[in-house]
């Protein structure tokens, strides 16, 4: 079995399209018909996230941590009870491709770091859109970790104890542990996601902390690289 872990804080607004998506990319033809399970992870939610997920036939669990590393943690841990081999993690307000599961799969490695794409650059602008594309590496060998774009074999998670219960940058954490461990990363763009560019971001230093902070750097003339940006 295949489990997809997402963690949600209030997201009713942009839950729908995710679990659409997810749905989609769990049927895929290449996958054999083997089960995916979609674990929703309701952290401190008091809009109507749970009945989106619910409706979309997602398993839901709530927790009362506002933190995503504990999140995704109490979402692994449930899809591994219920004897899932490989561990797909994305965010509540990103979008997968039909083929996302299969291209993480088809690398044949521990773990896959993924690339995101953004949906709609409204809230920040041309030069935003620009600035991004000249600093964001999307392609095979990039540096970044997205927690909107991760997966990983049960086997190599349990291995090196699964996410931390940071409040930003777990995956990052996790992806480090991984490292140490001697794991087989693939660091690839194949495995497709679109994000969200909303200014009204969840994680105090996430993707749309690093949007934010790009969008300060983009008023100069030499943009940095984001080698190792992390959402």
């Amino acid at each position: 079995m295949i489990a997809v872990v997402v963690p949600a804080h209030n997201e009713q607004a942009h839950l729908g399209a995710c679990m659409a998506s997810l749905k989609a990319a769990s049927q895929h033809w290449r996958l054999n018909q083997e089960p995916v399970m979609l674990v929703v992870v309701l952290d401190a939610c008091n809009d109507a996230s749970e009945l989106v997920a619910r409706a979309a036939g997602a398993t839901c669990v709530q927790v009362d941590a506002r933190n995503v590393g504990v999140a995704r943690a109490v979402g692994a841990q449930l899809a591994l009870d219920a004897g899932a081999r490989w561990l797909s993690f994305t965010d509540a307000d990103s979008v997968v491709a039909p083929d996302w599961l299969v291209a993480q799969l088809a690398l044949g490695c521990d773990a896959v770091c993924g690339t995101v794409a953004v949906n709609d650059w409204g809230a920040y602008g041309d030069h935003m859109q620009r600035h991004y594309a000249a600093t964001y590496c999307d392609a095979d060998g990039h540096s970044h970790v997205h927690g909107a774009n991760l997966g990983i074999s049960a086997q190599a998670y349990m291995r090196v104890g699964g996410f931390s219960p940071l409040c930003c940058h777990e995956d990052v954490a996790l992806v480090e542990a991984l490292r140490r461990d001697g794991a087989r990363i693939a660091w690839s763009a194949a495995p497709r996601v679109v994000t969200s560019a909303r200014k009204a971001f969840r994680a105090p230093a996430g993707f749309g902390a690093t949007l934010a902070r790009l969008d300060k750097q983009s008023q100069h003339t030499d943009p940095q690289p984001l080698d190792g940006v992390a959402a």
